[in-house]
């Protein structure tokens, strides 16, 4: 198992590295049959520590989770509790999703840019209002999937919303987070009593 450790706008130094790294591998081997490897990422802002767990399990799922704290130690501790939950939350939806063909669904199609655009604080429009300042950019895969699986990735990610391409239709969804805690499904593709059904059916799956 081989856990990665980085830092940004802080030093990670060899005693926090080890502290983490036996933090999130006792979570890890006590949960999953199999090895995995983890990337956990250490950031401070002002006198805040934020450390963030990625873990890509072996049925392609992405599991996240962060933590806060004053200190570096109360940011891994607190990552490390809300992945243990999640962990155990899902185990057996993850194992349910573990087949080769589901995998095999999870493909990467489309590799899509990623940008975050810049608001202003004033009234005044920007410059070239066709094209707004951007401030960072990334990539977004999306890959092909059902509708429950896509649930499901949401639910063991700390994202807001993930766009996947349908594994009925092949058309683009995008599942979001709602603010009462319950996961929205968008389907332009689909009319609009198939479109409930299959809500139905998510539901029960769930």
């Amino acid at each position: 198992m081989t856990i990665q450790i980085t830092g940004k706008n802080v030093e990670v130094g060899d005693a926090f590295q080890n502290y983490a790294s036996d933090k999130i591998r006792s979570v890890l081997q006590k949960y999953m049959a199999r090895e995995v490897d983890g990337h956990i990422r250490l950031e401070r802002e002002r006198e805040l520590f934020k450390s963030t767990c990625s873990v890509r399990l072996t049925n392609g799922l992405l599991l996240e989770a962060h933590g806060d704290g004053s200190d570096a130690y109360g940011s891994i501790d607190s990552a490390a509790h809300k992945l243990e939950t999640r962990v155990r939350r899902y185990k057996g939806r993850i194992k349910s999703h573990s087949s080769a063909a589901a995998a095999a669904r999870r493909k990467v199609d489309i590799e899509a840019r990623d940008y975050v655009v810049s608001l202003s604080d004033d009234d005044e429009p920007p410059h070239d209002e066709a094209n707004p300042l951007i401030i960072a950019e990334g990539q977004r895969n999306i890959g092909h999937m059902t509708v429950s699986e896509a649930v499901l990735q949401l639910d063991l990610s700390e994202a807001s919303f993930m766009i996947f391409k349908n594994a009925a239709h092949g058309g683009l969804n995008v599942v979001y987070r709602r603010n009462d805690g319950h996961i929205g499904w968008i389907d332009a593709d689909l009319p609009i009593a198939a479109k409930s059904n299959g809500a139905a059916a998510v539901k029960h799956a769930d």
